[in-house]
């Protein structure tokens, strides 16, 4: 079996400066990097996705612009007893029977409100900034403190090993929201209080580090196994005998083999964590009030999805649009950093 290479592949393995001839391919390390990016340069349908990832990531960024100078009103503000006129009719934000006015399509309200007359739109824009801040800080946790472990557990390979492995058996044997809904409840009531170290129940690094923990096998298992395999090699071999350091081992000689299978958890672990973080908020064991995500408002509008569906589907179209972003362009990106998983040929 011969992997296929297309003739764009190919030429990129030819040099751009070979007048002299003295130079025939590029550097061992650069040339499949350089192939990756004009992998993923070639799949229009996941540049597309990933523009709309970053497009949602602008307007939510512009959330305190939008609600400052369109919307005139913050996150948190209630117009339950305000009125509106739309269409020259005026009417009420929150009706007497407690059902929120719909979209308007208009500066104030564009999405309705909810049932606290707080514009939904501006809701939408705080909340995902609360939803992605709190799942690239899970990202950032999960990858830093897994790629570590796999380091150290997949290198020295004796007891310390066993230790670790163990410990991700454990945490992998719960379900992932089971788990964050039991974290979640215990710390969202009081919080952490380690030493000079205080954080709130209601603050958003709660959620992002049940996350980031939960998920830490998910990515130390498959890369230590990586590491088992890589620690046997024969340049970690070359670099024993030149009585190399073991850190110094794991950080310049294993670590960048696998910076590709990395790259490409990011994208996921992304993904996962934006979407744990809308099922354990809407469990009630995430963000907590008054803070807003995606999760709080799914959970509050579920109250009144027969009246104001709007309230479901707004962040409920948005949280399935940004994940599925997410997934497309990091499918594309986890191909053109492995090759081996692309089409073969016989």
């Amino acid at each position: 079996m011969t992997e296929e290479v297309s003739p764009l592949d190919a030429q990129e393995l030819l040099p751009s400066h070979g007048s002299a001839g003295k130079e025939l391919l590029p550097p061992a390390e650069a040339a499949p990097v350089r192939l990756a990016l004009r992998r993923v340069r070639r799949d229009k349908v996941a540049l597309a996705f990933a523009g709309v990832f970053l497009a949602i990531v602008a307007l939510c960024l512009a959330a305190p612009l939008y609600a400052r100078h369109v919307a005139h009103t913050g996150p948190n503000e209630n117009h339950v007893t305000e009125t509106i006129r739309v269409g020259g009719h005026t009417r009420d934000v929150v009706s007497l029977l407690g059902i929120p006015i719909g979209p308007t399509w208009r500066s104030r309200f564009l999405l309705g409100a909810d049932f606290n007359g707080r514009d939904e739109a501006v809701r939408l824009l705080y909340g995902g900034r609360n939803s992605l801040l709190i799942g690239f800080s899970a990202t950032a946790i999960t990858m830093v403190v897994a790629v570590l472990i796999a380091l150290v557990a997949g290198f020295y390979r004796n007891w310390i090993d066993a230790v670790l492995a163990r410990l991700l058996d454990l945490i992998w044997a719960y379900p992932a929201v089971l788990l964050g809904v039991a974290i979640g409840a215990s710390l969202t009531l009081g919080g952490i209080s380690i030493g000079p170290l205080s954080v709130s129940g209601n603050s958003l690094f709660i959620p992002a580090m049940i996350i980031g923990f939960v998920n830490i096998p998910y990515v130390a298992k498959p890369i230590r196994g990586q590491v088992i395999a890589l620690r046997e090699k024969e340049f970690v071999d070359a670099a024993r005998i030149l009585d190399t350091g073991s850190w110094r081992i794991m950080v310049s000689e294993i670590l960048p083999n696998l910076s590709s299978t990395v790259l490409a958890l990011v994208p996921l672990m992304i993904a996962n964590s934006i979407l744990l973080e809308a099922a354990l908020s809407f469990l009630g064991a995430g963000v907590q009030p008054p803070n807003a995500s995606w999760g709080t408002m799914i959970s509050d509008g579920v109250q009144l999805i027969t009246s104001s569906p709007h309230l479901v589907l707004v962040p409920g179209l948005t949280l399935v649009l940004t994940v599925f972003s997410i997934n497309v362009f990091g499918e594309a990106l986890r191909d053109a950093l492995d090759p081996r998983g692309r089409t073969r040929k016989i």
